[in-house]
């Protein structure tokens, strides 16, 4: 398979540079969807503003559906506090000193942005002493120093900045010369992106699909709702394509497509993973086959959703998941040919 990973990459690094919180997806969804539509593929949205791409296969009876989702970590302003700094409410699971340190953007209801930095409450070692290596990290211990003169909470309510309004973090996005790509939301970008690589590659081709294939673009994923709704009535196999995590005791790696057996939600369809594990083999590709105790997935959401179809898991291996996160270009590659291999068997 020539897979175009030129295009993917450049997709990757523009998709990732663009905000896209849980609850403030709208710029992602339309970037991804501009995307498709390019490639001349018919899309739709459901009522939560989920995106659905459809290529039309050899069997119209029955479809596939394969899912990621363009949400992101982030949070939303807490609280404006007295000093002029902002208490901050998480979005998505994350652990607090992970986001210490990083630069966030602010986007006010009018669509105005201002830029800020993510500190404790007793950030500097020269005025608290010791309490600056004890300070517990969590949301009383936070807060947001915003880049304007602000001194007070009527300064930063001037700003037009309220209660409610969302952060999204700064991804430091960099691509190295030996294939890797650092940056945060990877999880789950770099899903998305393998899907455009796939429906990109059928077109090129002119190749049809053996079912009808639906691309479920979600955008409530990392609060465990993304896909438990508008999935298309006929499908009857969901492949949702999301990280893997590598770490102490996984199998997962950074330059793999990673094959998922169970995850919090429980196992995944037995049949469909012996499956996915034939096509990888037959394709020579570099894969791993692992269990994610404290993952889920927009496949659980669906399933915890009541809906009937088996569903499979498989995605790029990217290290420190929900930190400061890492893949290989080789892991979304394989991903994109196992993707296209499922597609293409009977």
């Amino acid at each position: 398979m020539n897979i175009s990973m030129d295009y993917v990459l450049e997709k990757l690094e523009v998709l990732l540079k663009t905000p896209s919180p849980t609850g403030n997806t709208e710029k992602a969804i339309q970037f991804v969807e501009n995307e498709f539509k390019s490639l001349g593929i018919v899309t739709s949205r459901n009522k939560k503003g989920a995106l659905i791409a459809t290529i039309e296969g050899k069997n119209k009876d029955k479809e596939i559906t394969l899912s990621g989702h363009v949400d992101t970590l982030g949070g939303m302003v807490k609280e404006i506090k007295g000093n002029g700094k902002l208490k901050i409410t998480q979005l998505g699971g994350y652990v607090w000193n992970t986001i210490e340190g990083e630069h966030v953007e602010i986007e006010t209801l009018e669509g105005n942005t201002y830029t800020g930095t993510i500190m404790t409450t007793k950030a500097s070692s020269h005025v608290h002493g010791e309490e600056t290596k004890t300070i517990e990290k969590n949301m009383a211990n936070m807060e947001i120093r915003i880049d304007e003169v602000v001194n007070n909470a009527e300064d930063v309510e001037n700003l037009g900045i309220n209660v409610g309004d969302f952060v999204s973090f700064d991804p430091r996005t960099i691509f190295t010369k030996s294939g890797f790509i650092k940056s945060r939301h990877l999880d789950d970008k770099a899903g998305v992106v393998a899907l455009l690589g796939i429906a990109k590659y059928l077109v090129d081709n002119n190749i049809k699909p053996e079912y009808t294939t639906n691309f479920f673009i979600s955008n409530y994923e990392e609060v465990g709702h993304g896909a438990a709704a508008s999935i298309p009535e006929k499908t009857f196999e969901f492949i949702a394509v999301d990280m893997a995590a590598p770490g102490e005791g996984q199998t997962s790696d950074e330059f793999s497509v990673t094959i998922c057996a169970k995850d919090s939600s429980g196992p995944y369809d037995y049949e469909l993973r012996k499956r996915l594990i034939d096509l990888a083999k037959e394709n020579n590709l570099n894969y791993k086959i692992d269990i994610y105790p404290f993952y889920g997935s927009d496949g659980s959401a669906a399933l915890r959703a009541g809906h009937d179809f088996k569903v499979g898991l498989i995605g790029p291996g990217v290290d420190a998941s929900h930190s400061f996160e890492r893949t290989h270009r080789d892991a979304i590659e394989n991903t994109i040919k196992l993707g296209i291999a499922y597609l293409l068997s009977k």
